[in-house]
């Protein structure tokens, strides 16, 4: 054992004279190149007291950072986690101004904004040079990564359990016919993904409910419901306030929702952790999870994993490159789709760049960091939401070349993952799937250039503005950013008796503040004769869901075709063919949800093309039925149950967490809540077995 510590100290030793060498190297290099920063007298000296003063210069940038930046990221909690990450640098600059004073005689010397520059790339090589170095020793490689993933080794077990944990990797947007596009071949898109399947991992896809987006599908699968939640955002009439999915009180409240239809606290409530996800699912450990970014106070951890990854020095330099090389790819690409006068096409100005080098690059590295944490930390259960294909496919197209280097870049990321396993205390089991897919098509207003909120006005008799204005984007990517940075949600409320028209991809909703409960069809026949006739016989829109005083949930399509939900009558052609199998199922359910709109809008389907008309600025959408949005994907490892017995589809969110809460059943065993949380909830609610939270902890949780 003895020999074994020394061992141990002899190369963690080795390990830091060598990272020293090459930071006293790297100095030397830049004071040759900039002009600004030097590390000799003002007379010259030789090539012997130079060197000694970079090795004097880098011990002492060394030693500060590893002594005062932890303690300096600490007592910055309270920054916005993006202003952090450009805070990183400034700080990190400082921090060798005070170390180049620290030479005597004066001889390190810099400009402050060269300082900047210089200690970057300090931070930048001394990381490398450590990860290179700890990949050649396996506990080595084991500290890194828990360091880099803002953990400590406090948190792994001690008596390594054999039993496996389970990693649920959700890859947002991508549909099945996509995944498995990007598998095939010789050279397959994602070779990682690919290699899975080779060795036994089974692929099939499951179909979302009406609305297929990632508040509805995610609140079911981390919930086991997502009852009334009719669509990404809508009104309600009782509080007159919008709710949408992605901002940090609605998902708040949303997630208190399901917590109290289901009396149970989500499927990570034993011991899991949740990461970049709208919603908890009940873990103790969350991460980017929006349902908890509106925290303040001893419970607000819904940072901690920007903080935890940016206190280290080099991942900031890392993650700024990138960043910024994602900027500048997304300009290029902008610009080549505008000369090569692609079609369809949307705006991707303004501040839409750095919101996509923001979902591809700081939240995959933030979300990948804690993942990997989280397996060394020998954890049950972990969720994690990759956004980076969703917002790209938006703006760029579901299968246009410029997301496959986002699928690259995601399949790198998993093989990082799977890596870490190999190093983790525990087996680990992955299982990779997708909460909905993306329909392509030209959007509802460059179609046929006016959007569903004129068209409404238009059928009600209201004055149309001449020029159309272009509705906002859904992405998940433009909340997380806000919420990041600590901006206002905007909540907006109406008192207007005008309707309000909202947009969830090529699902449109139509609310009359002024008539409580949902409206008949026959008062908007009376108040607005012409507003059914111009909706159902406009070529952009599929059919429409309303509430009959008569014939109760009656769809409408073109030429006057009605199907009666409730009956089943069909009037002409069924408004919901094109849209195949289930549809009727998930409409009528959408229909029984309290919150419904007055008027559901489901835009036309190509049934050949798989296109749909977006009713928001977005040529790859999700939200409602057609085309590929429908059909996400589930992989899973062979040792696994298949998740039906049949090998039919899973139809719906609920059903998929029904077979993930089984998955970690077969893998563990009865669970058992771990951490403060749990503990917590074990003194309010007594032992596990379908347990509702209550008490502070847990109302924190989801307030």
């Amino acid at each position: 054992m003895r020999t074994a510590r020394w061992k141990t100290l002899s190369g963690a030793l080795l390990r830091v004279l060598a990272v020293w060498v090459v930071s006293s190297l790297t100095l030397l290099v830049l004071a040759a190149l900039l002009p600004d920063f030097r590390l000799q007298s003002a007379g010259g000296d030789s090539i012997t007291r130079t060197a000694f003063t970079a090795a004097l210069g880098a011990g002492a940038f060394g030693l500060l950072g590893a002594l005062v930046w932890p303690v300096l990221v600490r007592a910055l909690l309270l920054v916005p986690a993006l202003v952090l990450g450009l805070l990183v640098f400034f700080l990190n600059g400082s921090l060798l101004l005070l170390a180049l004073g620290l030479i005597p005689e004066g001889r390190g010397q810099a400009a402050p904004e060269t300082a900047v520059i210089v200690a970057a790339v300090m931070s930048a090589t001394s990381s490398a040079t450590s990860a290179f170095l700890a990949v050649r020793n396996d506990e080595a490689y084991h500290r890194r990564l828990v360091r880099l993933a803002g953990r400590r080794g406090r948190r792994a077990r001690a008596h390594h359990p054999v039993t496996p944990g389970t990693v649920f990797l959700q890859l947002d947007g991508l549909g099945h016919g996509l995944l498995r596009d990007a598998t095939r071949g010789d050279r397959p898109l994602m070779e990682t993904v690919a290699g899975w399947i080779a060795d036994g991992h089974h692929l099939t896809p499951w179909r979302t409910d009406w609305s297929s987006q990632t508040g509805a599908s995610q609140l079911g699968i981390l919930h086991g419901s997502n009852e009334d939640l009719p669509a990404f955002r809508w009104y309600e009439k009782e509080t007159r306030s919008l709710i949408v999915s992605n901002r940090p009180s609605s998902a708040a409240e949303l997630q208190r929702r399901a917590i109290e239809r289901t009396g149970d606290g989500g499927l990570l409530a034993y011991d899991g952790a949740s990461r970049g996800n709208l919603f908890s699912g009940g873990a103790d450990q969350v991460a980017l999870v929006m349902s908890v970014a509106a925290r303040r106070g001893r419970y607000n951890r819904s940072r901690a994993g920007y903080f935890a990854y940016f206190s280290d020095p080099g991942n900031a330099a890392r993650t700024a490159v990138s960043f910024v090389a994602e900027v500048v790819r997304e300009i290029v690409q902008s610009l080549r789709s505008r000369f090569r006068q692609e079609l369809p096409r949307v705006k991707r100005g303004g501040l839409y760049p750095v919101i996509r080098a923001f979902a591809t690059v700081v939240e995959r590295d933030v979300v990948v960091a804690a993942v990997v944490g989280d397996m060394l930390a020998g954890r049950t259960a972990v969720y994690a939401d990759l956004v980076a294909y969703d917002e790209v496919a938006h703006h760029s197209g579901p299968a246009h070349r410029d997301t496959h280097q986002v699928l690259r870049s995601l399949d790198r990321s998993l093989a990082l993952i799977a890596k870490a396993a190999g190093h983790a205390s525990r087996p680990y089991r992955i299982v990779l799937l997708s909460d909905h897919g993306q329909s392509h098509g030209v959007t509802f207003l460059e179609r046929y250039g006016l959007s569903l909120g004129d068209l409404v006005r238009a059928g009600c008799g209201l004055p149309v503005p001449r020029r159309a204005g272009r509705t906002r984007s859904g992405a998940e990517a433009r909340e997380a950013a806000r919420a990041a940075l600590h901006r206002p949600e905007g909540i907006e409320g109406t008192s207007s008796s005008h309707p309000v028209v909202l947009a969830s991809g090529n699902l449109g909703l139509v609310s009359f503040p002024d008539v409580p409960g949902r409206i008949t069809r026959e008062e908007v026949d009376r108040r607005h004769p012409a507003l059914l006739g111009t909706l159902t016989n406009q070529p952009g829109i599929g059919f429409l869901l309303i509430r009959s005083a008569e014939h109760g949930a009656v769809v409408l399509g073109p030429a006057g075709a009605e199907h009666h939900l409730d009956t089943g009558r069909i009037v002409g052609t069924d408004p919901l063919a094109a849209f195949g199998d289930g549809a009727a199922e998930a409409v009528r359910r959408t229909d029984r949800f309290p919150h419904t709109a007055d008027l559901m809008i489901n835009s036309a389907h190509d049934p050949l093309t798989g296109a749909v008309h977006a009713f928001e600025e977005q040529i790859g959408s999700h939200g409602g039925l057609g085309g590929a949005q429908s059909h996400p994907f589930l992989l899973w490892p062979a040792e696994l149950t298949a998740p039906t017995p049949d090998g039919t589809p899973l139809t719906g969110a609920e059903q998929v967490h029904r077979v993930l809460r089984r998955w970690l059943r077969e893998a563990e065993g009865p669970q058992q809540p771990i951490g403060p949380a749990a503990d917590e909830l074990r003194r309010e609610t007594g032992p596990p077995g379908g347990f509702a939270p209550r008490g502070p902890a847990a109302q924190d949780k989801t307030r």
